[in-house]
């Protein structure tokens, strides 16, 4: 009895518990990737937005820079 019940446990754990872990580890890689997505877009409408005080701040940077 003891050793047909460890082994319906074993089955059990197999197909519904690894399952899940992997499920979740996939959810979170998937939440990431869509969180990176949405902050390169409002990065680059940030600077399509100030294109022009981007523009600015780079020459000012790059004059500094060479002015070294």
């Amino acid at each position: 009895m003891g050793r047909r019940l460890g082994a319906a446990m074993e089955r059990l754990r197999a197909t519904a518990v690894v399952p899940v872990l992997r499920e979740e580890r996939a959810q979170g890689t998937t939440e990431y990737a869509i969180l990176v997505g949405v902050l390169v877009v409002i990065a680059i409408l940030a600077i399509v937005a100030f294109r022009d005080k981007v523009s600015e701040l780079w020459e000012a940077i790059s004059s500094g820079i060479n002015s070294l």
